[in-house]
């Protein structure tokens, strides 16, 4: 699991948040408002569809609330690997971001669950 995440606001342009995916090499990012709750998550599919409807209608632009998604499928902090890796395996999304008492403290991947595993006895080495 990921704790140290880039956020934005849903105040946000969207084209900030485009530089930050860029900028620090991920594919997603958790959305939360002034008390630190999750509201959203934007990730590179959203912001591309925000490219095309930019094109398309010739505007480009407009806060991240327009274009994320939400709600969002989360995990809680003490789910099992287990637990995680069936329900990761089963969605559409690669990452879940991780709640503890209402508060994101992380982010949890696909690839995060193979680590995970690999670090376990489920792979011979």
């Amino acid at each position: 699991m990921s704790t140290e995440l880039v956020t934005i606001t849903p105040d946000t342009e969207i084209m900030r948040a485009v530089y930050l995916l860029v900028k620090h090499d991920i594919s997603g990012m958790p959305v939360v408002d002034e008390e630190g709750e999750l509201v959203g998550i934007l990730t590179e599919r959203d912001c591309i569809a925000t490219a095309i409807n930019a094109g398309y209608f010739d505007e480009a632009g407009g806060p991240v609330r327009d274009f994320m998604s939400s709600p969002v499928e989360t995990a809680e902090a003490d789910d099992s690997l287990m637990n995680v890796a069936d329900r990761l395996s089963k969605s559409i999304y690669r990452r879940f971001p991780v709640i503890e008492d209402g508060r994101l403290v992380g982010l949890i991947s696909r690839r995060d669950v193979l680590e995970a595993l690999k670090q376990g006895s489920w792979f011979k080495r």
